[in-house]
């Protein structure tokens, strides 16, 4: 492939993508970075980091160039999967705008911060390291001709829920969750049953029962949620466990008022 079709097709891309589409046997590994040093003195090529790089489109401004930041945080590192409030926006989910992109990865990377937004990697949990489940709930799906990796609405519920401050907080995720239409409920329990821990699948449960006639949830998904819930009561919340909050015994989980009453929705 010709440089400038690369370029023409792949709006971002790593080092090694580039290499590899260059590898006709006729250039060096010399030549190679040669052309993208070249490319990038001549405004054809921006440089996010290391190894990461855009392309500009023939006739425009490299500073007025837009580059997708969904594409770049699925490109930082190799096995980078979008999660959390990123995988909810991703989704066209999120209730408000963030300027921070999460994603998943087993690899060693620094946050990196480029064009006004923050690229933070976040380690697969443990559980599924140990079970080697940190493909369960992740699908490739295309963002502007290019492959990107993506937790499900399923996999994403869970997370958020285990995770709010990964999620924009609780306000942004029952907003945010609420505006799923449908989820796989049998994925759903499945997922939230290998993170392992009891006060998450309570959470799950909470969520669901709480929506349980929007979401049409039957017994069974919740019974199996119920078996795992927290012997003792724990905290939804346990940064706010000094603040107001009222036992749900059902889920054995002390739930803020705030979410109890819905509070965002009370008039200004």
């Amino acid at each position: 492939m010709k440089p400038k079709d690369f370029l023409a097709t792949r709006r971002v891309f790593t080092r090694r993508e580039f290499v590899a589409a260059l590898d006709d046997g006729k250039r060096t590994g010399q030549t190679r970075d040669s052309l993208l040093a070249y490319y990038a003195r001549t405004g054809r090529v921006l440089r996010v980091r290391r190894g990461l790089f855009a392309s500009v489109p023939a006739g425009m401004e490299p500073a007025q160039c837009p580059v997708d930041a969904f594409l770049l945080a699925g490109r930082m590192t190799d096995d980078a999967v979008l999660g959390y409030h990123t995988a909810l926006a991703f989704h066209g989910r999120a209730h408000s705008v963030s300027h921070e992109f999460r994603y998943l990865t087993a690899r060693h990377a620094r946050p990196l911060a480029w064009r006004g937004n923050r690229f933070l990697p976040v380690a697969f949990p443990a559980a599924l390291r140990r079970a080697k489940q940190e493909a369960f709930g992740v699908r490739t799906v295309d963002r502007l001709g290019l492959s990107v990796r993506v937790t499900t609405h399923e996999r994403t519920l869970v997370d958020v829920l285990d995770r709010p401050d990964l999620g924009g907080g609780w306000e942004e995720v029952w907003r945010s969750l609420e505006s799923v239409e449908f989820f796989d409920l049998d994925q759903v329990v499945t997922y939230a049953l290998l993170l392992d821990n009891a006060t998450t699948a309570a959470k799950v449960g909470f969520f669901l029962q709480t929506h349980r006639e929007a979401l049409m949830v039957p017994d069974g998904p919740l019974g199996r949620l119920r078996e795992r819930r927290p012997a003792a009561p724990h905290y939804l919340d346990p940064s706010a466990a000094r603040g107001r909050g009222r036992l749900v015994a059902e889920w054995n989980l002390v739930v803020p008022a705030e979410i109890l009453d819905r509070a965002w929705e009370e008039p200004a």
